[in-house]
């Protein structure tokens, strides 16, 4: 019974996961012979079954303790029996798969060195499944540049004239017929079988990356044939191929190799980008309105939360390091997995990055053909050209936008769910430019178009509009506060609308437009609009569901844009705050002292809250001084600066720099316990921790004055090293130093000292590398409030002119 054969084999395999170093010595020698004695068996399932056993008792380390293992395995490809040599190669492959460093190590004597010859025999076997696993073993090598892969990388390559002739036409593997000559992987790029032609593609993707200088001298050859696997009938080796443009975009080669390919590429980059049969199957293309329909757990992402990061201007960015993800993708979300109308699309984005205006004449005339096509489909892939485009081509576009733009609008009311949504995506993309111009022409349209959008009848319209609407408000700011009762009064209904997935990016909107439009917010009549919805959610939320990450960011957006216009909601949301902080150090401490007994805690839960009260204690000012005499949160901020997540560090200092603003009476006393932690975490490898601690100690010396005198050893040091640092990104440089390499900026009190005169006379403009601004601008208040302390360390950071 196969079926009842292969289910035992995994569970075997999950005991050897858990338990193998506690077999008895001969029941581990046991089930280790009887793999290789099976590894032939006449089932396809039960090889692979075994093969996965196999690498599994690899991987706790017996590769080591096995010895015998690869040389046999070895031998077993040269077994005149199909389902032996099939059998091992599996093992190998799997084996290759998941210890490749390993295997180029003198730990095991460098079995590479026997293996890599051996592999490329095989590219000449007479089965595909068998060259399909030859090569497949050799690709695991190629990024970690295997020594033994490097010596006989000639021999993988060699060309010989087997890329770029009539084989391989589009759509299939071509008129090649007779297997291709021994151990080359060119003489693979025209195998019939899609498996062998699609490990071939990986393997020049790769190769790109890595060891370009072996593929320049037959580069047109290999263009050339991508240009075909691109169109490959088989979809998986044509996303294959197509990933080949996205790596020839990062190479500096890129312009000069594929400018006299681009008449041929672009097309077929284009046409890659509809929808296939499947897709709009699997997206429900032909599903007008399903807001009714809940969502299923499976339609909902797990969401991460970017702990809060405090820039120079204060404080007007509370995400990560990264960069945002949400205006960079076109909206199939529902298509999770990576597909050739992505990567078309992915890698026209990065062609357009590259040639820039070059593509257009490409471009636009397929463009004209496609967005006014009569089947939707093709239509909606012409909206998707545009919006890739966006970033690249923006400057060349910018003539056609007046009556594009227009038209874009128009496909926001299109019949087909599928139109409608992409061209919320792509008129999200040219935002910049339509706040640009005059607010009657495209943006008060716009905006009314895209908020009717909102309410649409299709879940999936309703989130790419919510999206495209939130990068609007960032583009639009303050230029929306015209027009706030009219957007208020739309989100708000929304909320008696969206199903799951779809509040949870509503919330996003919300906390977007809080941050865009600021304090004009603060209005009686918006208040009473906007907040009854959102604290009816907060009631109903309880503590461990994870739809509290976006609400509890939306409301931090919210509290600090109505300032005062927040106190009626403010007590039990900073006490819900406390309480969730308070929760998870607790269940942590359970964790760490009994973790055969409890589950580690989600700080997510933490790091939300930690910046909840930053922006209340922000919003609020002086009025947030009572919520914190009765709370012990000054208790709970010591340990959380403490804890071995840097996200959770990184937004306690956050906090620690907000409640210094607003109510240091209460931060004094913990000035000794704190300051000393904020020293050890004046480390650039967290950069954002970093940032945040450089931000605080400025906030906390411009509160203790000549009281900092104390501390001033325990972190002068580092800022100066910070300052010093080459490459300090520019978030850490914002709180570290001034875009200036001499002394303009810095205080008098300090310069004085020194005996540097008062108002030099400005020298000759000269370029300096700027200095880190976060670092220097802290510095530059410990000088103001102990000059006698930071002058002995101008020498180390003031540059001369």
């Amino acid at each position: 019974d196969e079926p009842t054969r292969s289910l035992s084999g995994l569970i075997l395999k999950n005991n050897v996961k858990a338990h193998f170093q506690s077999f008895p010595p001969p029941v581990a020698e046991f089930i280790k012979q009887e793999c290789l004695n099976h590894l032939g068996d006449a089932s396809s399932l039960i090889r692979a079954t075994i093969g996965i056993l196999i690498t599994t008792i690899a991987s706790k380390g017996e590769l080591q303790m096995w010895p015998e293992l690869l040389p046999q395995l070895c031998n077993l490809l040269n077994s005149e029996d199909y389902n032996t040599c099939e059998g091992a190669f599996g093992a190998l492959q799997k084996i290759c798969e998941d210890s490749s460093e390993l295997l180029d190590s003198d730990a095991l004597n460098r079995p590479l060195n026997v293996m890599i010859p051996k592999f490329l025999q095989f590219f000449k076997h007479c089965s595909p499944k068998i060259r399909s696993h030859a090569i497949a073993c050799v690709n695991q090598f190629i990024m970690d540049r295997a020594q033994a892969l490097m010596e006989n990388i000639d021999t993988f390559i060699e060309v010989r004239g087997h890329l770029g002739g009539p084989g391989g036409a589009p759509g299939g593997a071509g008129g090649v017929s007779p297997v291709p000559p021994p151990q080359h992987l060119f003489a693979l790029a025209v195998d019939e079988d899609p498996e062998v032609r699609k490990n071939v593609c990986r393997a020049l993707v790769m190769l790109l990356e890595v060891r370009i200088d072996r593929l320049i001298p037959h580069m047109y050859s290999i263009i050339q044939y991508m240009l075909q696997r691109t169109q490959d009938s088989d979809e998986n080796v044509a996303l294959e191929a197509c990933e080949f443009w996205l790596t020839l975009a990062e190479q500096p080669i890129c312009k000069d190799v594929l400018t006299a390919h681009l008449v041929q590429l672009i097309p077929i980059l284009v046409h890659g980008m509809r929808y296939s049969e499947i897709d709009i199957i699997l997206l429900k293309g032909d599903v007008e309105e399903d807001e009714a329909v809940p969502d299923s757990d499976q339609d909902i992402k797990p969401r991460f939360h970017k702990s809060r990061t405090v820039t120079l201007a204060h404080e007007e960015q509370r995400g990560g390091d990264g960069d945002g993800d949400g205006d960079d993708e076109d909206d199939d979300d529902t298509l999770s997995d990576w597909n050739l109308r992505k990567c078309s699309a992915a890698a026209l984005d990065v062609l357009a990055n590259v040639f820039r205006e070059e593509l257009l004449p490409h471009l636009l005339p397929l463009l004209k053909e496609l967005l006014f096509h009569l089947e939707w489909v093709v239509k909606e892939s012409g909206i998707l050209v545009l919006g890739a485009i966006a970033e690249g081509c923006m400057q060349g576009m910018v003539p056609y936008l007046p009556e594009l733009i227009p038209h874009l609008i128009r496909c926001l009311a299109d019949r087909k769910a599928l139109v409608r949504s992409i061209a919320c995506w792509t008129l999200s993309r040219y935002a910049h430019w339509v706040v640009a111009q005059p607010p009657e022409l495209y943006l008060k349209p716009l905006m009314t178009e895209l908020l009717q959008r909102i309410l649409d009848s299709n879940k999936r319209v309703q989130e790419a509009a919510c999206s495209a609407f939130a990068t609007l408000e960032e583009e639009a700011c303050t230029e929306l506060v015209p027009y706030l009762s009219f957007i208020l009064d739309t989100l708000v209904f929304a909320f008696g609308k969206y199903q799951h997935k779809n509040l949870l990016i509503l919330y996003d909107a919300i906390g977007t437009l809080a941050d865009s439009v600021g304090h004009h917010l603060n209005q009686p009549e918006y208040i009473q609009k906007l907040m009854p919805p959102l604290i009816q959610k907060w009631n109903e939320l309880k503590d461990e569901d994870k739809d509290l990450f976006p609400l509890l960011e939306c409301l931090s957006s919210v509290a600090t844009a109505l300032q005062s216009g927040f106190l009626p909601y403010c007590e039990p949301v900073y006490q819900r705050c406390v309480t969730l902080v308070q929760k998870t150090l607790a269940q942590a401490m359970m964790y760490n002292q009994h973790p055969e007994q409890y589950e580690a805690p989600d700080k997510d839960f933490m790091i939300v809250a930690l910046d909840l009260l930053s922006g209340l204690a922000e919003g609020l000012g002086g009025h947030v001084e009572q919520l914190v005499a009765r709370s012990n949160i000054m208790t709970l901020l010591f340990q959380c600066m403490q804890d071995t997540m840097p996200e959770v560090r990184q937004s306690s200092f956050a906090l620690l720099g907000d409640l210094t603003k607003a109510c240091f009476v209460h931060v004094k006393p913990c000035i000794a316990e704190f300051m000393p932690i904020l020293g050890t975490n004046l480390n650039p490898e967290f950069i954002s921790v970093c940032n945040n601690a450089t931000w605080a100690i400025g906030e906390i010396c411009m509160q203790m004055g000549a009281e900092m005198q104390p501390y001033v050893p325990m972190v002068l040091n580092n800022l100066v090293e910070i300052i010093n640092r080459p490459n300090t990104p520019k978030t850490l440089l914002e709180n570290t130093g001034e875009p200036l390499g001499g002394t303009e900026g810095l205080p008098q009190k300090l310069l004085g000292v020194r005996g540097v005169p008062q108002n030099p006379q400005p020298p000759p403009p000269k370029i300096f590398n700027p200095c880190p601004p976060s670092s220097a601008i802290t510095i530059g208040r410990l000088g103001f409030v102990c000059p006698q302390e930071v002058a002995p360390m101008l020498q180390q950071f003031i540059r001369p002119w």
